[in-house]
């Protein structure tokens, strides 16, 4: 059984649910799959294997006593360095951060370990997790397994480079302009992007953060499969009081018909031919699962969204994220930050205000354009995965990659749920398409994006092409 990793979430809980396997097994697989390609890609920076094994044991002990062990019963998971888990360093990737140790588990985590899942280590992401590349001074560079010269996207990086490879089998990643959907679509695998309020989340070890990052940043899955996204999404929603932005919402909301909306330039976006060929691909496999695809010129506003949504990400104490980047020195996020400064300062309680009130009125455009499609099919980004730190190139490399990511950083000022499913490569590069939808229809991305993913998706795990 040394090749469990391979298996999917839902097969691999299933075999330890019947005792077919037990969950020791798995994480020593898990544990012997990070040993072998990690050193290669560097996307797990912390793991202490004789806590993931008395993990494994108390999911055996479960499971011996008759007991439900959980949805993800003994799956080994990664979850991402900025989030906090019980004894472990809340980086977010910055030196500054370094001795910030938990005391107590994210709801987030909790949630997974509640559900059964071994946490089997923590993933990588860039300084302060603010650029779609993923290196930093503290735990270093990570790599796309695909393709080392590719980005592995970012920030939850580190995230999407294990799970391709292999190392575990749901990683939990963060989004907040698109960092859980493009570590996904660079590395070939699936990312949701769930509603704010959908998953709790909060981190005691850190001070609580500013109004823009509380309505647009999530938590949520990459994993293989359509199906693990489900369950994974699944386990981590589970109620935490000290999150106060969750929501109770179902898990399925009621049937609407299935008609997508298909959009290869929205908002102006220049999509590259391969991209567009991947979204119309996409529409395709829809239209061959019983769907109605239209094709539409233009899709609610997505440029001012993403003006309003850098501003309330970076403009929001700007000096004082400006001032923590120098201390810290990371060269990627202070482009980030100088590289924006135009855009995102002055931001004032005049600017403040307006945000807030445009959210509302572009947000009910959104939902609106939802009671006529139960989908949006748009690309994740207007480019195929960038090469390696292409942002810090020159000043027209971070402007070319700020401007392909338009669809990403949109979606997040409405607090709009988005799915990043992978259908195929481009030579090594992979590709895919954005599925978005209304709030707290989470269930209809993943009915769209199973039919999509039924017609074909990169070959995972990968031993990693370094």
């Amino acid at each position: 059984m040394q090749d469990l990793w391979r298996l999917s979430a839902a097969d691999l809980a299933a075999l330890i649910r019947s005792k077919k396997v037990s969950a020791k097994e798995a994480a020593e697989a898990g544990l012997a799959r990070l040993d072998a390609v990690n050193p290669r890609l560097n996307a797990v920076i912390d793991h202490r294997p004789e806590d993931v094994l008395r993990q494994a044991a108390s999911v055996d002990a479960a499971v011996a006593r008759g007991e439900d062990p959980g949805l993800l019963a003994g799956v080994p998971v990664t979850v991402k360095v900025n989030v906090d888990q019980e004894g472990f360093a809340t980086t977010n990737g910055l030196k500054l951060q370094r001795d910030v140790i938990a005391k107590v588990d994210n709801p987030v985590v909790a949630n997974l370990r509640k559900a059964g899942a071994v946490i089997l280590g923590r993933t990588n992401c860039p300084a302060f997790s603010y650029r779609w590349f993923t290196t930093n001074l503290i735990h270093g560079d990570t790599k796309n397994p695909r393709d080392a010269s590719l980005t592995p996207g970012g920030s939850s990086g580190g995230a999407g480079s294990a799970v391709a490879a292999g190392i575990g089998h749901i990683a939990h990643g963060t989004d907040i302009a698109g960092s859980i959907r493009y570590p996904a679509y660079a590395c070939g695998v699936h990312g949701l992007r769930p509603t704010v309020g959908r998953i709790p989340a909060f981190n005691a070890a850190l001070p609580e953060r500013p109004i823009g990052p509380q309505i647009s940043a999530v938590s949520g899955p990459l994993a293989r499969t359509i199906n693990d996204i489900r369950i994974s999404l699944a386990a981590m929603a589970a109620r935490d009081p000290r999150d106060p932005w969750w929501v109770p919402a179902p898990l399925e909301g009621p049937a609407v018909p299935k008609r997508a909306a298909l959009c290869l330039n929205p908002d102006g976006l220049a999509a590259a031919p391969e991209v567009k060929a991947a979204v119309s691909d996409a529409g395709k496999r829809l239209e061959r699962a019983g769907w109605t695809v239209e094709v539409i010129e233009n899709t609610p506003p997505m440029r001012e969204p993403v003006e309003w949504q850098t501003k309330l990400w970076l403009g929001d104490a700007y000096e004082a994220q400006l001032e923590a980047a120098e201390r810290e020195g990371d060269p990627g996020a202070l482009a980030c930050l100088r590289g924006n400064r135009a855009k995102v300062t002055p931001f004032d309680q005049a600017n403040y205000a307006k945000a807030l009130i445009r959210r509302a009125t572009l947000t009910r455009e959104w939902l609106l354009f939802f009671e006529k499609y139960a989908v949006l099919l748009t690309p994740v980004s207007g480019e195929l995965p960038f090469p390696d730190h292409l942002d810090r190139k020159d000043e027209a490399s971070f402007k070319r990659v700020w401007e392909a990511q338009l669809p990403q950083i949109a979606i997040p000022f409405m607090g709009l749920p988005g799915l990043a499913v992978s259908t195929g490569l481009v030579g090594k590069a992979p590709v895919g398409v954005h599925v978005v939808s209304g709030r707290y229809r989470e269930d209809l991305c993943l009915l769209a994006g199973e039919a999509i993913e039924a017609g074909g998706v990169p070959p995972s795990p990968i031993d990693p092409v370094v």
